[in-house]
């Protein structure tokens, strides 16, 4: 028998018993002996010897050969040797304790593909389902349109017009901007204690007091030698002359 038509008999004769978590794997490049390895778990010892007998007699109803059967005394670990396929029935806690999956689990077989291939439920399961028309599963997508995204004016405020814009000269020219106005210095504070319209009288200061007292006696005691000079009498110089000598 067809190695892909035997693993969709076995998967569904272990389904057809509620067989719980059926795994399926390719072994051929691992050893030549078989080519596939199915392992499934049962609940209970009725279960997994149930689940080897619907899988032998599934497999000699389709043409195949039961090569020979292990296990069914205790039913914690039923193998099903199909020659080019072994299948191992197992409870729960053997399968874990033993885990096969990670010997045999190299290259997993999809049970999408072995499963119900040739019967009307198989065919059925791979049509494409019917969607309602009003559900939103069933509608077709719009093609992606561009959205221009337009920006809001800035909203005004009350009682303020907005200044129309100046129309652009006739001509090319480039209109030069006029650079902006500086700031004028602010004033300086005024102290509100001063009122207004008075003057203010600064001291002077006591260095400067001085230096202009010193400057004035000075100027005195020019001014003073000046006069005593201008009222002086006049000094007259007399010149005695040499009588010449007699010649």
């Amino acid at each position: 028998m067809d190695i892909k038509k035997l693993q969709t008999v076995v998967v569904d004769a272990l389904e057809d018993v509620k067989g719980q978590e059926i795994a399926l794997f390719d072994t051929t490049h691992l050893t030549s002996l078989f080519d596939r390895i199915a392992i499934v778990s049962g609940t209970s010892n009725r279960q997994t010897k149930a689940l080897a007998a619907s899988v032998r007699d599934k497999v000699k109803e389709a043409g195949g050969d039961v090569i020979g059967m292990e296990g069914e005394d205790t039913g914690e670990w039923v193998l099903v040797d199909l020659g080019d396929m072994i299948v191992h029935i197992m409870q729960a806690p053997i399968r874990a304790y033993y885990r096969l999956e990670e010997i045999w689990g190299d290259k997993p077989v999809k049970l999408g593909a072995a499963k119900r291939k040739s019967t009307k439920e198989g065919a059925d399961a791979d049509a494409p389902k019917k969607v309602s028309g009003h559900l939103a599963a069933g509608k077709k997508e719009k093609a992606a349109e561009p959205v221009i995204e337009k920006k809001a004016a800035p909203a005004r405020k009350p009682g303020v017009t907005r200044a129309k814009p100046k129309a652009a000269p006739a001509d090319d020219t480039v209109v030069a901007k006029k650079p902006a106005a500086r700031k004028k210095a602010a004033a300086p504070a005024i102290d509100p204690s001063i009122p207004e319209g008075k003057k203010i009288k600064v001291g002077v200061s006591k260095s400067l007091v001085a230096s202009t007292k010193a400057n004035r006696e000075e100027k005195a005691k020019v001014a003073s030698k000046l006069k005593a000079a201008a009222e002086a009498p006049a000094k007259t110089v007399i010149k005695r002359l040499k009588k010449a000598a007699a010649e």
